[in-house]
C-alpha cells in the first residue's frame, strides 16, 4: 500500500535513543541522530526509508529538529554531511551552529561505541 503524499509528517524527539524521527501516518519514515556534548548537540546520521524517498522529509524532519535545538538552548555541531549541507542553505541557524573539530570527532567515536 501506497503512502499518501498528503499525510503531514511529524517530528519528534526521542530522547532515550538521541533521535528524532519523522513519522508519517503514524509510520516511522526516517531518523536524525545525535548526541549531546555539554550544551552542543552533535548531529552524525540521518535517513529517510526507501518507501518516503522524494517527498522532502529530510529536510523537513532536520529543520524541526534544528529549531528545537534552537528551542532548547544548545548549539548544533554538524557531523552529518546532510544536515551541514541543510545548514548551508538555511542561515538563519548559523549563530548557534559550531565548528566540526577534531576534538568533536574524537569525543563522538568514543560515545558511538
Amino acid at each position: 500500500m501506497t503512502e499518501s503524499p498528503s499525510a503531514v509528517p511529524a517530528v519528534q524527539r526521542v530522547d532515550e535513543r538521541q533521535r528524532y524521527e519523522i513519522l508519517v501516518d503514524g509510520r516511522r519514515a526516517g531518523l536524525t541522530a545525535y548526541r549531546d556534548r555539554g550544551e552542543q548537540r552533535v548531529f552524525f546520521h540521518t535517513e529517510i526509508d526507501d518507501a518516503f524517498a522524494g517527498r522532502g522529509l529530510a529536510s523537513e524532519l532536520v529543520g524541526r529538529a534544528l529549531a528545537d535545538v534552537r528551542a532548547s538552548g544548545k548549539r548544533i555541531v554538524p557531523v552529518c554531511p546532510y544536515v551541514a549541507k541543510y545548514l548551508k542553505k538555511h542561515g538563519e541557524f548559523a549563530d548557534i551552529t559550531d565548528p566540526v573539530t577534531p576534538d568533536v570527532l574524537q569525543w563522538l567515536d568514543g560515545e558511538r561505541r
